[in-house]
């Protein structure tokens, strides 16, 4: 509901053609309004849509954040579903296993307003990128039977930066998508991240059932790291193409 009564991003709206609106709503809020993109493609169905995503050289993009929201998706449900489970397994009482699942949810709270004020002083990709390395690390040492308030901590931070992390995958996407392909580019990254939020959960239960929860959460980090592995080349090729870009401009700017 509250979306209803936020201004639409201008970027957008010149993207899409509809200057009117555009110029209105920057005369409103007294902002400069964006140059309409260069090459602007005609608007077309949503198979177009999704073929824009795959011109050029944002194929490789798409691709690397799609896998980087599988294996998010698949360690935040997987975790989230079978952490009481798993850490009973590991020889901790159901009270205390059921205090990991606060403490978990808790530290996601405050893991989104670190993430969000980290992003804006580093940029989303790198701030995605570093936050799964110690969600990977923190979800492997929970394999390990640790004094219980170690224990207690880990599981806070994890949180902390396995649900920021996911979350800072879709602001990459949002940032280094085109305005008139960003809502495609976002939809198509969370859609394809639910198939991990189904895996996850399944995996997770068939190595309980198997007597392996130990693996589950060695599997579940090895999900951390394939994500920070793909956001953060995705990082990469994001910085390089926009330091090309900007090459390009001030050539052209000298002649």
């Amino acid at each position: 509901m509250p979306a209803r009564f936020l201004p639409e991003s201008l970027s957008f709206l010149v993207a899409k053609g509809r200057s009117r609106e555009a110029r209105e709503l920057a005369a409103r809020y007294e902002v400069e309004l964006p140059a309409a993109p260069a090459g602007k493609q005609a608007a077309g169905d949503r198979w177009t849509s999704l073929a824009n995503l795959f011109r050029g050289g944002e194929w490789s993009q798409s691709l690397l954040c799609w896998l980087a929201s599988f294996g998010g998706l698949l360690l935040v449900y997987g975790v989230a579903t079978w952490l009481p489970t798993l850490m009973c397994s590991e020889g901790y009482n159901l009270g205390s296993a059921l205090t990991f699942v606060v403490l978990f949810n808790l530290g996601g709270i405050v893991g989104m307003l670190v993430a969000g004020r980290a992003s804006d002083q580093f940029g989303a990709p790198r701030i995605s990128a570093i936050w799964f390395a110690p969600t990977a690390a923190g979800v492997f040492l929970l394999s390990v039977h640790m004094p219980l308030a170690i224990t207690f901590t880990v599981v806070f931070l994890t949180g902390v930066f396995l649900n920021s992390a996911q979350t800072m995958i879709y602001a990459t996407v949002s940032i280094r998508s085109r305005p008139e392909n960003r809502a495609t580019a976002v939809g198509w990254t969370s859609g394809m991240g639910r198939f991990g939020a189904v895996f996850g959960p399944w995996l997770g239960g068939q190595l309980l059932a198997a007597n392996n929860g130990d693996r589950g959460f060695t599997a579940f980090a090895l999900a951390g790291l394939s994500s920070m592995v793909f956001i953060g080349i995705a990082a990469l090729r994001g910085s390089r193409r926009a330091t090309a870009s900007d090459g390009e401009q001030q050539l052209i700017g000298a002649h």
